[in-house]
C-alpha cells in the first residue's frame, strides 16, 4: 500500500458467533459491548467530529424491534455512546430481575443486544458536522431483507453522478452526500435482487415463507 494513512475516519466490527447465552454464562457480562468499547476506545482519536454504533439482532420475531443504533457529538462522544447503552442495561438490569441473565427477553426488551455490531468514528474531512453526518445510516423497510445500515470511510468524486442516477430511476433522495448516495444505490441493487426473488417463487410459496427464502437465497 502506498498512501499513507492518516488519521481518517475509524470502523469497528464485532460478531457473536455464538447464541447470546453463551457469551451471559461464560462472562457474566454484555461481552460485546465490552469488545465494541475496546475496538472504538482504541481509535477515539479518529473520532473528532463524531461517533455512532449500531446493532442488529439476528432472527428477531416479528413484532419487536432488531436494530438499534445511537450516534453522538458530544465532546467525548465514544464514552457518551456506551454511557447510554450503559445506563439502558442498568435499566434493564433493574426492572428484569434475573431475566436480564435470560436471552430471549434480552432479544425481546433490551435494545444493544443483538449479534452484530457495527461502529464508526468520525473524522470529517468535508460536509457538513451535524447528527446528520455521522455515521452508521440507515435504510429502513418493513420487508427485513431490504434494511441496510452502512458505515464507512471514503470520499466520492462522483457524487452528483450517481445522484442523478436515483434521480432518473424516479427515486427522490433526502440529501445529496456521498455516504447516503452510495447506501441509495446499493439499496437500488438490493431492492431488484429482492423482487427478483420474490417473483420467483410467489406462486410457490407464501409471501411469508418467500421473506424466509429470500433472507437465505439472496447473493449479494
Amino acid at each position: 500500500m502506498s498512501d499513507q494513512i492518516l488519521h481518517e475516519c475509524g470502523i469497528a466490527l464485532v460478531r457473536l458467533r455464538k447464541p447470546l447465552s453463551y457469551y451471559i454464562e461464560k462472562y457474566g457480562t454484555a461481552y460485546a459491548m465490552n469488545k465494541m468499547y475496546i475496538l472504538m476506545e482504541k481509535q477515539h482519536n479518529r473520532g473528532q467530529d463524531g461517533a455512532g454504533i449500531a446493532n442488529i439482532k439476528i432472527d428477531q420475531k416479528p413484532g419487536f424491534r432488531y436494530i438499534s443504533r445511537y450516534r453522538s457529538m458530544k465532546p467525548q462522544p465514544v464514552a457518551h455512546l456506551f454511557k447510554k447503552i450503559g445506563k439502558k442495561y442498568e435499566k434493564a438490569q433493574k426492572e428484569g430481575k434475573d431475566k436480564f441473565r435470560d436471552e430471549n427477553w434480552l432479544k425481546e426488551k433490551v435494545a444493544f443486544t443483538g449479534e452484530l455490531w457495527l461502529g464508526h468514528l468520525r473524522y470529517g474531512t468535508h460536509g457538513n458536522n451535524s447528527i446528520e453526518s455521522v455515521h452508521p445510516f440507515l435504510r429502513q423497510n418493513n420487508w427485513r431483507s431490504r434494511n441496510l445500515v452502512m458505515a464507512g470511510n471514503f470520499n466520492m468524486t462522483n457524487v452528483d453522478e450517481l445522484f442523478n442516477i436515483l434521480v432518473e430511476l424516479g427515486q427522490h433522495p433526502k440529501e445529496k452526500v456521498d455516504t447516503v448516495t452510495v447506501m441509495e444505490k446499493i439499496g437500488h441493487f438490493l431492492d431488484e435482487e429482492v423482487q427478483s426473488l420474490f417473483n420467483e417463487y410467489k406462486d410457490q410459496y407464501s409471501n411469508r415463507e418467500v421473506s424466509d427464502i429470500i433472507e437465505d437465497e439472496i447473493n449479494i
